[in-house]
């Protein structure tokens, strides 16, 4: 008979918190103290987040008009967005357009303006208050003084283009110049990117540069390989922070479109956005129409949705690309 077999199957050792009471109750009191410092953060994100996406995306499969109780339809919503609604797909492309054209010359230019600034030593802080200043710009006044600036008629800059010979755009009033005359208005109020890459730059180490330039790099090259790789954690940040803003861009071109058509919305006039021929027509111009205008709340939480997807997959996408050139240090 062997010793197993003559004492029969071992009891497990009970674990030192089941077998004092003291240590449970500790445990439990780390604990509770820990959920209480999270309580502000749950409650935030549950109120502010969690609980508006679950109610979207029930209303989104749902007939309501904000006025009766919702009514399930099914994928009815989902239908006549993806496959009825005309403006749909414009809009979504021209979403797409802003997030790739516009996000980029935004962090070019940023880039450049903040490099002008570090290294430009005569009117330096003169130079940071004329870039930064239209940023603290209202978006609504922005787009109502560039609409003037713009205007095919009357505007300063047609009429010194004229002057000096050349053709003069319609600019807000032409769908193939709408998006630019935006993108120029985005350019305009650079300021915020200029300031982020400003403090980057001036965290070099300069021993680095001059380094560099015992070994022969010139500019280029010290930029490339001095400068690019420390601002590498910045610049996806500002990638990712740009796409997020621009999946949001509703003010700017529906005050544009609103001002150079003439059509200023008001009591009991209805304005169509994306005006001139929807070039102008955004996904969140679209949420609002339907939403506030049409009163079809459901289609409208669809479109939400989308945003909401496009917005996550962005993200996710450029931090996994990021995080392949973001050192341990970084």
């Amino acid at each position: 008979m062997t010793l197993t077999a003559a004492t029969g199957p071992r009891a497990r050792p009970r674990s030192s918190a089941t077998r004092n009471p003291a240590l449970r109750s500790r445990r439990r009191r780390e604990w509770l103290r820990n959920l209480a410092f999270l309580s502000p953060w749950l409650l935030g994100t549950g109120l502010f987040f969690l609980y508006p996406l679950a109610i979207t995306v029930y209303l989104s499969f749902t007939k309501y008009d904000g006025f009766v109780s919702p009514v399930w339809n099914g994928l009815d919503n989902w239908t006549f967005v993806f496959h009825d609604y005309p403006f749909f797909w414009p809009a979504m492309r021209n979403t797409l357009w802003f997030v790739v054209v516009l996000v980029t010359l935004r962090i070019i230019a940023g880039l450049v303006l903040g490099l002008l600034v570090v290294h430009v030593k005569l009117g330096n802080s003169t130079l940071r208050t004329i870039f930064y200043a239209p940023f603290l710009a209202p978006p609504v006044a922005g787009t109502l003084a560039f609409v003037f600036l713009l205007n095919p008629g009357t505007g300063p800059v047609n009429t010194i283009l004229g002057h000096l010979g050349l053709s003069a755009p319609s600019w807000f009033n032409d769908p193939a110049w709408s998006k630019p005359a935006l993108t120029l208005l985005a350019l305009w109020g650079v300021g915020d990117l200029m300031v982020i890459f400003m403090a980057a730059l001036l965290d070099v180490p300069r021993e680095l540069y001059e380094a560099a330039s015992l070994d022969g790099a010139d500019a280029v090259h010290r930029f490339r390989h001095v400068t690019l790789p420390h601002l590498r954690p910045i610049l996806l940040f500002a990638v990712i922070t740009g796409v997020i803003a621009t999946m949001q861009y509703y003010t700017e071109p529906i005050v544009a479109g609103q001002v150079a058509s003439g059509q200023i919305a008001g009591s009991g006039n209805q304005f169509e956005p994306g005006y001139p021929n929807g070039s102008t027509l955004t996904l969140p111009q679209l949420v609002y129409n339907l939403g506030f205008q049409r009163f079809d709340i459901g289609a409208a939480c669809v479109i939400a949705i989308v945003l909401f997807v496009l917005s996550m997959v962005f993200a996710a996408f450029l931090m996994r690309r990021g995080s392949g050139f973001l050192t341990a240090e970084d």
